[in-house]
Protein backbone atom coordinates (compact mmCIF):
# COMPACT_ATOMS: atom_id res chain seq x y z
CA UNK A 1 0.00 0.00 0.00
CA UNK A 2 1.44 3.22 -0.80
CA UNK A 3 2.10 5.28 1.90
CA UNK A 4 1.92 2.80 4.83
CA UNK A 5 4.02 2.02 7.15
CA UNK A 6 1.91 -1.74 8.35
CA UNK A 7 3.79 -4.75 9.45
CA UNK A 8 2.95 -6.29 6.19
CA UNK A 9 3.84 -3.15 3.96
CA UNK A 10 7.02 -2.77 6.16
CA UNK A 11 7.65 -7.08 6.57
CA UNK A 12 10.97 -8.49 5.86
CA UNK A 13 8.89 -11.78 4.42
CA UNK A 14 9.20 -11.54 0.62
CA UNK A 15 5.62 -13.45 0.58
CA UNK A 16 3.66 -10.49 2.06
CA UNK A 17 5.33 -8.32 -0.81
CA UNK A 18 2.02 -8.61 -3.26
CA UNK A 19 2.05 -7.45 -6.82
CA UNK A 20 -1.47 -7.50 -8.38
CA UNK A 21 -3.25 -10.57 -8.91
CA UNK A 22 -2.88 -13.16 -11.84
CA UNK A 23 -2.25 -16.65 -13.03
CA UNK A 24 -0.13 -17.82 -15.89
CA UNK A 25 -0.79 -21.35 -17.07
CA UNK A 26 1.53 -23.38 -19.23
CA UNK A 27 0.69 -26.88 -21.00
CA UNK A 28 2.33 -29.13 -23.82
CA UNK A 29 0.13 -27.21 -26.47
CA UNK A 30 -0.26 -23.45 -25.62
CA UNK A 31 0.34 -21.01 -22.57
CA UNK A 32 -1.77 -18.32 -21.45
CA UNK A 33 -2.16 -15.58 -18.91
CA UNK A 34 -5.73 -14.92 -16.36
CA UNK A 35 -5.50 -10.75 -16.30
CA UNK A 36 -2.81 -8.51 -17.49
CA UNK A 37 -2.78 -6.31 -14.22
CA UNK A 38 -1.04 -3.40 -13.53
CA UNK A 39 2.18 -5.43 -12.39
CA UNK A 40 2.39 -7.94 -15.45
CA UNK A 41 5.30 -6.43 -17.40
CA UNK A 42 7.01 -6.94 -13.81
CA UNK A 43 5.76 -9.96 -13.32
CA UNK A 44 6.90 -11.08 -16.81
CA UNK A 45 10.05 -9.97 -16.38
CA UNK A 46 10.17 -11.81 -12.92
CA UNK A 47 9.29 -15.03 -13.86
CA UNK A 48 11.07 -15.04 -17.56
CA UNK A 49 7.89 -15.72 -19.13
CA UNK A 50 8.82 -16.12 -23.33
CA UNK A 51 5.43 -17.32 -24.03
CA UNK A 52 1.78 -16.14 -23.63
CA UNK A 53 -0.92 -18.02 -26.27
CA UNK A 54 -4.13 -16.09 -25.50
CA UNK A 55 -4.92 -14.14 -22.71
CA UNK A 56 -8.70 -14.89 -20.28
CA UNK A 57 -10.37 -11.92 -18.53
CA UNK A 58 -11.64 -12.26 -15.13
CA UNK A 59 -13.08 -8.85 -15.12
CA UNK A 60 -12.58 -5.38 -16.22
CA UNK A 61 -11.29 -3.42 -13.39
CA UNK A 62 -8.05 -1.36 -13.64
CA UNK A 63 -6.29 -4.08 -11.06
CA UNK A 64 -6.47 -6.92 -14.13
CA UNK A 65 -6.42 -5.04 -17.41
CA UNK A 66 -4.14 -2.06 -17.66
CA UNK A 67 -1.15 -4.41 -18.41
CA UNK A 68 -2.75 -4.96 -21.56
CA UNK A 69 -0.53 -3.73 -23.98
CA UNK A 70 2.34 -5.24 -22.41
CA UNK A 71 1.11 -8.43 -24.09
CA UNK A 72 2.27 -6.66 -27.46
CA UNK A 73 5.86 -8.57 -27.19
CA UNK A 74 4.00 -12.25 -27.43
CA UNK A 75 1.01 -10.68 -30.23
CA UNK A 76 4.61 -10.32 -32.58
CA UNK A 77 5.67 -13.52 -31.44
CA UNK A 78 2.76 -15.32 -32.72
CA UNK A 79 1.42 -12.83 -34.95
CA UNK A 80 -1.93 -11.67 -32.92
CA UNK A 81 -3.48 -12.23 -29.25
CA UNK A 82 -6.32 -14.41 -28.89
CA UNK A 83 -8.41 -12.25 -25.89
CA UNK A 84 -11.41 -13.74 -24.17
CA UNK A 85 -13.36 -12.26 -21.95
CA UNK A 86 -17.14 -11.91 -21.44
CA UNK A 87 -19.36 -9.91 -23.38
CA UNK A 88 -19.38 -7.03 -20.80
CA UNK A 89 -15.44 -7.33 -20.27
CA UNK A 90 -14.69 -7.11 -23.85
CA UNK A 91 -16.45 -4.18 -24.59
CA UNK A 92 -14.66 -2.27 -21.92
CA UNK A 93 -11.49 -3.94 -23.24
CA UNK A 94 -12.18 -2.37 -26.47
CA UNK A 95 -13.17 1.53 -25.02
CA UNK A 96 -10.05 1.20 -22.95
CA UNK A 97 -7.76 -0.03 -25.46
CA UNK A 98 -9.36 1.26 -29.16
CA UNK A 99 -5.75 1.89 -30.23
CA UNK A 100 -5.25 -1.77 -30.22
CA UNK A 101 -8.57 -3.36 -31.52
CA UNK A 102 -9.62 -0.32 -33.55
CA UNK A 103 -6.31 0.09 -35.91
CA UNK A 104 -5.01 -0.03 -39.14
CA UNK A 105 -1.51 0.78 -38.38
CA UNK A 106 1.07 -1.63 -39.63
CA UNK A 107 4.17 -0.98 -37.09
CA UNK A 108 4.69 -4.76 -36.61
CA UNK A 109 5.43 -4.51 -32.54
CA UNK A 110 1.45 -2.94 -32.22
CA UNK A 111 -0.46 -5.77 -30.21
CA UNK A 112 -3.12 -7.39 -32.26
CA UNK A 113 -5.80 -8.87 -30.24
CA UNK A 114 -8.58 -11.12 -31.65
CA UNK A 115 -11.40 -10.91 -29.71
CA UNK A 116 -13.20 -14.22 -28.46
CA UNK A 117 -16.90 -13.23 -26.65
CA UNK A 118 -17.32 -16.16 -23.80
CA UNK A 119 -21.02 -17.78 -23.45
CA UNK A 120 -19.87 -20.68 -22.48
CA UNK A 121 -16.92 -23.41 -22.03
CA UNK A 122 -14.20 -23.40 -24.44
CA UNK A 123 -10.93 -25.04 -24.92
CA UNK A 124 -6.68 -23.90 -24.77
CA UNK A 125 -5.41 -26.90 -26.48
CA UNK A 126 -6.69 -29.81 -24.38
CA UNK A 127 -7.85 -27.86 -21.33
CA UNK A 128 -11.57 -27.24 -21.43
CA UNK A 129 -11.81 -23.42 -19.73
CA UNK A 130 -15.24 -23.38 -18.30
CA UNK A 131 -16.45 -19.84 -16.65
CA UNK A 132 -18.16 -19.67 -13.41
CA UNK A 133 -20.19 -16.43 -13.36
CA UNK A 134 -19.63 -14.75 -9.38
CA UNK A 135 -21.14 -11.97 -7.78
CA UNK A 136 -18.17 -8.89 -7.27
CA UNK A 137 -20.10 -6.63 -5.20
CA UNK A 138 -23.27 -5.55 -7.20
CA UNK A 139 -22.11 -6.67 -10.68
CA UNK A 140 -20.90 -9.98 -12.04
CA UNK A 141 -17.51 -11.21 -13.16
CA UNK A 142 -15.98 -14.91 -14.53
CA UNK A 143 -14.22 -17.38 -12.61
CA UNK A 144 -12.57 -20.38 -14.05
CA UNK A 145 -12.73 -23.99 -14.05
CA UNK A 146 -9.64 -25.51 -15.75
CA UNK A 147 -10.03 -28.98 -16.20
CA UNK A 148 -8.22 -32.15 -18.23
CA UNK A 149 -8.87 -35.75 -19.00
CA UNK A 150 -11.86 -34.77 -17.45
CA UNK A 151 -10.06 -34.09 -14.14
CA UNK A 152 -11.07 -30.82 -12.54
CA UNK A 153 -7.73 -29.52 -11.92
CA UNK A 154 -8.09 -25.28 -10.64
CA UNK A 155 -10.86 -23.45 -9.89
CA UNK A 156 -10.15 -19.44 -9.91
CA UNK A 157 -12.50 -17.21 -7.90
CA UNK A 158 -9.46 -14.56 -7.87
CA UNK A 159 -12.72 -11.81 -7.25
CA UNK A 160 -15.64 -12.57 -5.65
CA UNK A 161 -18.01 -11.42 -2.73
CA UNK A 162 -20.04 -14.82 -2.60
CA UNK A 163 -19.87 -18.79 -4.35
CA UNK A 164 -23.06 -19.08 -5.58
CA UNK A 165 -24.04 -23.13 -4.75
CA UNK A 166 -24.33 -23.33 -8.54
CA UNK A 167 -20.42 -22.84 -8.86
CA UNK A 168 -19.93 -25.32 -5.98
CA UNK A 169 -21.53 -27.83 -7.79
CA UNK A 170 -19.77 -27.34 -11.38
CA UNK A 171 -16.48 -27.27 -9.14
CA UNK A 172 -16.74 -29.77 -6.23
CA UNK A 173 -13.52 -31.84 -5.56
CA UNK A 174 -11.64 -29.84 -7.40
CA UNK A 175 -7.80 -30.42 -7.12
CA UNK A 176 -7.03 -27.23 -5.80
CA UNK A 177 -9.25 -23.80 -5.17
CA UNK A 178 -7.74 -20.31 -5.58
CA UNK A 179 -9.98 -18.16 -4.19
CA UNK A 180 -10.44 -13.96 -3.19
CA UNK A 181 -9.67 -13.63 0.87
CA UNK A 182 -9.09 -10.43 1.27
CA UNK A 183 -9.02 -10.23 4.77
CA UNK A 184 -10.78 -10.93 8.50
CA UNK A 185 -12.65 -8.01 8.20
CA UNK A 186 -16.18 -8.10 6.16
CA UNK A 187 -15.98 -6.70 2.83
CA UNK A 188 -18.72 -5.60 0.51
CA UNK A 189 -17.41 -6.42 -2.69
CA UNK A 190 -14.95 -9.80 -1.85
CA UNK A 191 -14.25 -12.73 0.43
CA UNK A 192 -13.40 -12.19 3.87
CA UNK A 193 -10.96 -15.34 4.95
CA UNK A 194 -14.05 -16.72 7.11
CA UNK A 195 -16.39 -16.56 4.10
CA UNK A 196 -13.56 -18.27 1.65
CA UNK A 197 -13.15 -21.22 4.37
CA UNK A 198 -16.88 -21.99 4.52
CA UNK A 199 -16.93 -21.83 0.40
CA UNK A 200 -13.84 -24.14 0.62
CA UNK A 201 -15.80 -26.32 2.77
CA UNK A 202 -18.65 -26.56 0.49
CA UNK A 203 -16.24 -27.63 -2.66
CA UNK A 204 -13.99 -29.97 -0.70
CA UNK A 205 -11.10 -29.41 -3.04
CA UNK A 206 -7.49 -31.32 -2.46
CA UNK A 207 -5.82 -27.78 -1.19
CA UNK A 208 -7.09 -24.11 -1.19
CA UNK A 209 -5.07 -20.78 -1.99
CA UNK A 210 -6.39 -17.60 -0.61
CA UNK A 211 -5.87 -14.54 -3.27
CA UNK A 212 -6.00 -10.97 -3.82
CA UNK A 213 -5.04 -10.43 -0.25
CA UNK A 214 -4.58 -6.78 1.20
CA UNK A 215 -2.11 -5.73 3.26
CA UNK A 216 -4.81 -6.18 6.73
CA UNK A 217 -3.86 -10.13 6.14
CA UNK A 218 -0.18 -11.22 6.86
CA UNK A 219 1.63 -14.39 4.75
CA UNK A 220 2.29 -15.39 9.35
CA UNK A 221 -1.89 -16.04 8.88
CA UNK A 222 -1.59 -19.08 7.56
CA UNK A 223 -0.48 -21.16 10.73
CA UNK A 224 -3.88 -20.58 11.84
CA UNK A 225 -5.60 -21.92 8.70
CA UNK A 226 -6.79 -25.67 8.45
CA UNK A 227 -4.81 -27.92 6.80
CA UNK A 228 -5.21 -27.91 2.96
CA UNK A 229 -5.48 -24.08 3.65
CA UNK A 230 -2.98 -21.61 2.25
CA UNK A 231 -2.36 -18.20 1.48
CA UNK A 232 -0.58 -17.71 -1.84
CA UNK A 233 2.00 -15.66 -2.54
CA UNK A 234 3.57 -13.90 -5.52
CA UNK A 235 6.18 -16.47 -7.67
CA UNK A 236 3.72 -19.85 -6.19
CA UNK A 237 4.18 -22.35 -8.69
CA UNK A 238 2.02 -25.52 -8.57
CA UNK A 239 2.40 -28.54 -10.93
CA UNK A 240 -0.06 -31.17 -11.92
Amino acid sequence: MIGCDCDVCRSPDPRDQRLRSSIYIETPECAWVVDTGTDFRTQALREDIRRVDAVVFTHSHTDHIMGFDDLRRFSHARGSMPVYASPETMRDLKRVFQFAFNTSNPVPYYLKPEAHIIHGPFKLGETLVTPLSVPHGDSMVNGYLFSRANRKLVAYLSDCSAVPDTIVDLISGVRVLIIDALRDRPHPTHLSVGQALDAAARVKPGSTYFTHICHDLPQSAECRLPIGAHIAYDGLKLEF
